[in-house]
This record gives C-alpha cells, sequence and structure tokens, in this order.
C-alpha cells in the first residue's frame, strides 16, 4: 500500500432473518443492563466479531465511528442510515454526503447483528448494535472505553435528503460547524472533542483538493496554512484523484491507525487534512481546547468519552417509536433491499 492512499472496496453483505422471540418490553430510560437478561452476552459478541473485522480490514474502525455520527447527527441513533434503498424506496444511503461511508463498516454490523440473532433472535436493535461496535472499535485501537446506555429501538423511516442537510461538509467554515453543532445541542468543546475522532481513518482528495491544488480558486495554488511538505506529498498522492475518486490520505499522517491526540498534535504543526481539521487551530474559539488536548491526552479521552456518551443517546427511539429489526438493512414490514 502507498503511504497516504487507500483504496475504498465497497463490500455489500446481507444478512438473513430467522424468526425472533418477543423483545423485554422497553421504557424510556436507557441502561448499560439493558440486554443483561435477555443477551447476556451481547457485548462480547459484538466485541469479538468487530475485532476479527478490524484484523482483517484495519480500517474498519475509523469507518464504523464515522458511520456512527453519520447516524446519530441524523434523527438520532436509530440505525436509519443503515437501512438500504430498495426499487420502491429511497434511504439515507442515498445522499450524495453518505455516498463515501465505507463498506466494510456496514459489513462489521452485518456480521455483528448476524451473530446476535443466532444467539438471541430479536432482541439487540441494530442501533444498539452500531453503538457498542463503535466503541469496541474506538477502545480496540487505543482510544477510551466510555458508558454506553442501551435499549435504543431502530427506525421506521430514513431520509434520503436529511443527511445532506444535517451533516456537516469538509468545506464548512467554524462558524457553521459551531452553529450546526449548537442546534443539536452540542458545545465548542464537545465539537472539538467530537472532531478528535479523525484521528483514526481517511478522506478521499475530492474533499480538501482545492486546498493543494486550487486554493481560493486560484489555480496551481495552495493553503499557505499547510505544512509545504504535506502539501508536496498530497499533490502528488492526490494527482489522479479525477480518474479514480477513492484515492484517500489518512487524516492523521503520523498515527493513523492509532486513536490518540496526534490529531491535535497534527493541527499546530499544520497537519490537518480537511479545512474544517486545520480551522479549529486558527478560530478563538475553538484553539483552546486543541490546546489543552494536543498537551494532555488524557484531557481529550475524558473529554470525547463524555460527548460519546452524550451524542449516543441523541434523538433515540424508544417504545413503538421503533422496532428491532432482523436485518440492519430493512424494516421488518417493508421489502427486501435490492
Amino acid at each position: 500500500m502507498r503511504p497516504c492512499l487507500l483504496l475504498l472496496i465497497v463490500v455489500v453483505a446481507g444478512v438473513f432473518g430467522r424468526a425472533a422471540r418477543a423483545a423485554p418490553p422497553v421504557g424510556e430510560k436507557l441502561t448499560p443492563q439493558y440486554y443483561s437478561q435477555t443477551c447476556p452476552r451481547a457485548e462480547r459478541i459484538i466485541a469479538e466479531v468487530v475485532q476479527s473485522k478490524q484484523m482483517a480490514n484495519p480500517t474498519t474502525a475509523a469507518g464504523v465511528l464515522r458511520v456512527f455520527f453519520h447516524d446519530c447527527f441524523v434523527s438520532g441513533c436509530d440505525a436509519s442510515v443503515l437501512v438500504a434503498p430498495t426499487s420502491f424506496e429511497k434511504s439515507e444511503q442515498n445522499a450524495e454526503i453518505n455516498h463515501s461511508l465505507p463498506g466494510d463498516a456496514f459489513d462489521a454490523v452485518v456480521r455483528a447483528k448476524l451473530a446476535l440473532e443466532l444467539e438471541c433472535p430479536g432482541v439487540v436493535s441494530c442501533a444498539d448494535v452500531l453503538a457498542l461496535a463503535t466503541r469496541a472499535l474506538v477502545t480496540l485501537t487505543g482510544g477510551p472505553r466510555y458508558p454506553i446506555p442501551l435499549g435504543r429501538k431502530d427506525s421506521l423511516s430514513s431520509s434520503p435528503t436529511a443527511p445532506d442537510k444535517e451533516l456537516p461538509h469538509s468545506n464548512f467554515t467554524v462558524n457553521e460547524l459551531i452553529n450546526m453543532f449548537g442546534k443539536k445541542g452540542f458545545s465548542v468543546q464537545e465539537l472539538v472533542a467530537l472532531s478528535g475522532g479523525h484521528t483514526l481513518g481517511f478522506s478521499h482528495c475530492k474533499e480538501f483538493a482545492d486546498r493543494i491544488y486550487d486554493f481560493q480558486g486560484k489555480p496551481g495554488s495552495a493553503d499557505p496554512t499547510m505544512n509545504p511538505v504535506l502539501t508536496k506529498g498530497l499533490q502528488v498522492a492526490c494527482n489522479l484523484f479525477h480518474k479514480d475518486p477513492t484515492i484517500a490520505a489518512f487524516n492523521d499522517v503520523m498515527t493513523p491507525g492509532k486513536f490518540d491526540n496526534m490529531y491535535f498534535v497534527n493541527l499546530k504543526r499544520g497537519l490537518g487534512l480537511l479545512s474544517t481539521d486545520q480551522e479549529l487551530w486558527t478560530d478563538k474559539r475553538t484553539k483552546p481546547f486543541v490546546e489543552i488536548y494536543a498537551s494532555n491526552a488524557t484531557a481529550f479521552f475524558d473529554d470525547f468519552s463524555r460527548a460519546m456518551e452524550k451524542l449516543s443517546l441523541y434523538g433515540v427511539k424508544t417504545g413503538a417509536n421503533g422496532e428491532i429489526r432482523r436485518r440492519c438493512d430493512s424494516y421488518n414490514n417493508g421489502p427486501m433491499p435490492k
């Protein structure tokens, strides 16, 4: 594999349904012990499946973390992003911003759900599977273990237009990021802490091409805030991105496969890949938190943990507002994906 390059291979995987036993009654309050009686090995099963997947495909952790964020920020943590489109109905996966979500991430959730259906069918929601899989992979790659209250239900709908409106784009200004996160109840500090998730994964060249080839509409110019060594490396690495849109670069060029605070250290060195990343260092509202997290990994882990727990509770569905899907890619009473 060439340095700073990855080819995103989309894996399409399915999971068969089977008869489900009645799920336990659901209250309005989520709890970490939700499955202690109905599926006590749920967390262990999910962790074993995603660990195996991560070992085979080291970018799985970043992909699942990204899918989790894309799910929660649009209508809440309800597995709506996992619903595949059919010949009759589109879903969140049709939104342009979701076209680059990695197939390995969906496959990891599908595999974990299948293993759970074999052990305790019809009990664990796909929304909880995604939340637990995300935490397991964050921890597996060196990150913190944070609380995950359980008992989410899966959505009964999935909008093909909402993601492009509700999710941050790679060219957003800090003002736009603060406003978007603020409308969803997240502070500036939580915005910066959650951005630290970019310590894992990669971004496609088209998402930052203007910074290295056409800065501020000037052909041949590059963003002067980017480290010149990184600029030259990316210009070479992304040279053919027009012909091959799957070409990408690691968000964290120093420790791309490890969950740590290097993302923030990199911002101070001009090694931020996306403009939305680098501007966290230059904006006076976000810079103080970058400073703290760059110098104190424990502070970052603590704040990231609190922000992830809060995110995992955003817009959750309970009771009659959702269901426990037998397959994560389709509603129980809907048509099968094409």
